[in-house]
């Protein structure tokens, strides 16, 4: 895969903790993705001992999100994907024709998922304080996706420098807030053009805001990738639920995404031959009352009308005072 030779925008279908600890809802979900027209499936990789510890003092209480008063480890104990599925889980993405990748979460997940091959790595939001383990995913010269929800400037550079340091400069950026689910009025999805220039980055967006206005809108900002959380239905709840996309609505929004791409087109002045044909109805001079020869031509037996099969209209300025060289009949597109 290469950022750079995306023909249109590569929109993921984020699993995430929406199997509901049911390898067979993770293969349905799978599945269902691809109906709904996503290009790739992406999984996060860890285990609860791999991503925090088993602690109930304050700091490790989640507060002010939809998973209000639970430690870290309950959440990621509930939410991890099972690694032993994970083979299970790329088979069958392959076998629906979509890309499947995870975001690894330390040395350990890097390494087992360079052993099932993984063509891409992303990097999630709040890991992109974590240099260490960027430096160790560009080490594998593979693309990297980089989600910024909570990153300031230092530290997308900092990351940045991180992978280009390893010699890896297939990188992308997606600009996201870490909310759950996020408010429209926070998605600043203007800075999506503002990082591939500052950067000179693929961008696109990581998004956790309801519906499908901020996908189209990132699109025309110059999205590349689109990632947003799939889950079969959401009454079979789990912890991102809330926030994720069922398969009408995530269809729904490809379809919205794919339309936007056709609407944006390409820089060019050119005209089509509907267009070209069109031009009948631009205005153009006509004679609007009788003209005989020598009448002295003015704005009333000479007009701007359409159609525009006459002179152009920016010539009337110079006609104007002038007198007919021979007599014209109203309708007449005028002859000098």
């Amino acid at each position: 895969m290469n950022f750079k030779n995306l023909s249109s925008v590569f929109i993921i279908a984020e699993l995430s903790a929406n199997h509901n600890g049911n390898i067979q809802t993770a293969i349905e979900t799978i599945r269902a993705a691809k109906r709904a027209g996503a290009d790739a499936i992406k999984l996060q990789t860890y285990t609860a001992d791999t991503i925090t510890i088993d602690s109930d003092k304050d700091d490790f209480i989640i507060k002010g999100t939809i998973w209000e008063g639970k430690n870290l480890y309950q959440l990621y104990k509930e939410a991890y994907t099972p690694w032993e599925w994970h083979e299970e889980l790329f088979r069958v993405a392959k076998e629906e024709g979509l890309i499947c990748f995870s975001s690894p979460f330390d040395p350990t997940s890097v390494d087992f998922l360079e052993g099932l091959n993984c063509p891409v790595y992303k990097i999630a939001s709040f890991e992109i304080t974590d240099i260490p383990l960027i430096e160790l995913v560009a080490s594998k010269g593979k693309p990297i996706i980089i989600s910024t929800g909570i990153a300031t400037e230092d530290d997308i550079e900092l990351a940045l420098y991180a992978c280009r340091r390893m010699g890896n400069n297939q990188i992308a950026l997606l600009k996201c807030t870490s909310s759950y689910p996020a408010p429209i009025e926070e998605a600043n999805l203007i800075m999506i053009q503002d990082m591939a220039h500052k950067y000179d980055v693929i961008t696109g967006l990581s998004d956790h805001t309801m519906g499908q206005i901020a996908p189209v809108v990132a699109t025309c900002f110059g999205a590349k990738i689109i990632e947003k959380h799939f889950i079969l239905d959401r009454s079979i709840g789990g912890p991102d639920a809330s926030f994720s996309m069922n398969e009408l609505e995530f269809t729904e929004m490809v379809k919205a995404v794919r339309l936007a791409e056709k609407a944006i087109g390409v820089v060019d002045y050119s005209l089509t031959q509907k267009q070209i044909d069109g031009r009948v109805f631009c205005r153009s001079l006509y004679v609007v009352e009788d003209i005989q020869e020598g009448e002295l031509i003015t704005e009333k037996n000479v007009r701007s009308i359409r159609p525009g099969y006459g002179m152009h209209p920016k010539e009337l300025k110079n006609l104007i005072g002038k007198r007919a060289i021979n007599s014209q009949s109203k309708g007449q597109r005028f002859l000098l």
